[in-house]
């Protein structure tokens, strides 16, 4: 199960700050994820945090603050962003799959372009976590033939396959239909309980109670709380976080 290490969280982040013009999205963000963790990021949407995701994989650019790798600053311009971002893979809620290339050469271009692994190589990797997601029949398949949810976990197979050590999700279940949603949940479960490192932006209030080593619950741009899934949905502390979960709570 998840595994934590004594050595320096995998991923740090201190006093972020973001902003889009005269909007301050983020203000004075800290958190520090081990490896081995299964972080859930709640909060209502436009509480900032997709953009926290998209600035830990460097795909928006911090106003202020730093972001730590491993102990290091990804912020440095030496940072070679292609590589740190196949050590911090994203699965996008628009599953960000090439439409002119089958299954296969989605999970294979970045092993091949970015790795420098031989083709040989980066299918048999490909195909072992394709298999590992149920998509290894659908090889040949161009994502305009796929559901949502199959989409998604080529999407899953392709990070994997970059042998990230840790994954970010941004909503990774909020395009999908309410059938296909369980696929995705339930690939992600396995991922957690194998010890893979992981921050998770999620709506599905159920999975980031019962898979999460801990949850953080965002509002305005800052974290509001953060603690155990038991704590935060047992006995929140602030009146926000409780707001926010009445309707889960009560239901």
């Amino acid at each position: 199960m998840n595994v934590q290490s004594s050595s320096a969280p995998v991923i740090e982040v201190r006093h972020l700050r973001k902003s889009f013009g005269d909007n301050e999205v983020l203000h004075d963000i800290s958190l520090s994820v081990e490896k081995g963790e299964v972080v859930s990021v709640i909060g209502s949407s436009g509480s900032g945090k997709s953009t926290m995701l998209r600035c830990i994989n460097l795909l928006e650019t911090p106003t202020g603050g730093d972001i730590l790798f491993n102990g290091r600053s990804v912020l440095e311009k030496k940072t070679d962003i292609s590589r740190y971002r196949a050590k911090v893979g994203m699965v996008f809620q628009s599953f960000n799959l090439f439409n002119n290339m089958n299954v296969l050469k989605n999970c294979t271009v970045g092993q091949i372009k970015v790795l420098g692994r031989k083709k040989e190589e980066a299918e048999k990797i490909a195909l072992d976590y394709l298999a590992k997601v149920g998509m290894d029949r659908y090889i040949n398949a161009r994502p305009a033939q796929l559901s949502g949810g199959q989409k998604q976990r080529v999407a899953i197979a392709r990070t994997l396959a970059m042998s990230p050590e840790v994954i970010l999700f941004d909503e990774p279940t909020s395009a999908l239909d309410p059938e296909t949603v369980g696929e995705v949940l339930e690939v992600m479960r396995r991922m957690a309980e194998s010890g893979f490192t992981m921050i998770v932006v999620t709506h599905e209030m159920a999975f980031a109670r019962d898979v999460s080593s801990r949850v953080i619950f965002m509002d305005g741009g800052v974290i509001a709380e953060e603690g155990s899934p038991e704590k935060i949905f047992g006995a929140p502390e602030q009146q926000r976080t409780r707001e926010f979960l009445s309707r889960y709570l009560a239901g």
